[in-house]
């Protein structure tokens, strides 16, 4: 009995690890073959880019991309005293302080009527989502030259002649700042149908046995319903969506740069840094300037995170 199980048990513990092994070794091939030229790339076009752009911003690089003279700190004292660029960050500070709560609200609510649809839900879903498709580089000059030309023949003007107002300059220095609105609104139709969808994803997650639950207990549809059931349980996808929204106004440059241009007024930090490396040629203070913006994400974000639980699971 002990002679003829043996062989059969020293028979399987030398047959599996091979096959095992020829199917790691084949599984570990086919992965590198698929992913390795995107980690490449990723490699050469992000990180190596980002490198060399925190190397150049402890060096003056005036008219160059090679860093030859080192000035340690110098471009980051240069920036952060008072002058364009921390006005820039101004100029950011009220536009996030605009289109982060309004995108937010105004998503939020198409979500939540959207959700109720039950005739068309797709047609309306695509209508609202199909401005994020557009370009923001069109999305401005249509707005521009078009909508808030300033001119009696413009569609903002057009409406307000029906009221017997005035033609006015919506892209001009005036007080009040009527760019503000034209920035805002061309935004707003940008990005608003994204945002929406996320928060629709949300809505669609949450257990339809939690308002059966609240209406056995007696609370009633609408905002007692909002308030105690829906938004504590987006709070998952409303944290995302204030992080994004915070990020995306950080790095807003489309509008600003294809309504405004290079002007004194209403010049965000991106638009700044890229006339500072671009068109002055000073890359040191341009990539010192970048690295700044980054950082400032950074810590923004993370502390936004931090306060409002993101990642967390939903009590």
């Amino acid at each position: 009995m002990t002679a003829t199980a043996s062989p059969a048990r020293a028979t399987s513990t030398t047959v599996a690890p091979r096959r095992g092994s020829g199917r790691i070794r084949g599984a570990t091939g086919a992965f590198w073959v698929f992913v390795g030229p995107f980690l490449i790339g990723l490699f050469v076009f992000v990180y190596v880019p980002i490198i060399w752009s925190v190397v150049l911003s402890f060096n003056r690089a005036q008219n160059t991309v090679t860093p030859n003279d080192f000035v340690g700190l110098q471009n980051y004292i240069d920036l952060l005293q008072p002058g364009p660029f921390l006005d820039s960050l101004i100029t950011f500070t009220v536009f996030a302080a605009l289109i982060v709560p309004i995108t937010f609200a105004l998503s939020l609510g198409l979500a939540l009527l959207l959700n109720q649809v039950r005739f068309a839900r797709a047609f309306f879903r695509s209508v609202f989502f199909l401005p994020t498709a557009c370009s923001y580089v069109v999305a401005s000059l249509v707005w521009k030259l078009s909508i808030f030309n300033g001119v009696r023949f413009g569609l903002a003007n057009t409406v307000l002649g029906w009221f017997g107002i005035d033609n006015v300059a919506w892209l001009a220095t005036t007080d009040p700042p009527w760019y503000w609105l034209v920035i805002v609104t061309a935004r707003l139709w940008l990005q608003v149908g994204f945002y929406m969808i996320l928060f629709l994803a949300g809505l669609q997650r949450i257990s339809p046995e939690l308002y059966e639950a609240a209406e056995v207990d007696g609370a009633r549809p609408g905002w007692q319903t909002f308030r105690f059931i829906t938004f504590p349980q987006l709070r998952a996808t409303s944290v995302a969506v204030l992080l994004l929204l915070l990020i995306a106004a950080y790095q807003a440059f489309d509008e600003f740069f294809n309504l405004l241009g290079n002007s004194s007024f209403a010049r965000p930090p991106l638009v700044y840094l890229y006339y500072t490396a671009q068109g002055n040629q000073d890359y040191g203070h341009g990539t010192a300037g970048a690295v700044i913006l980054a950082l400032l994400i950074m810590i923004v974000t993370l502390l936004q995170g931090k306060i409002f639980g993101f990642g967390k699971a939903n009590e």
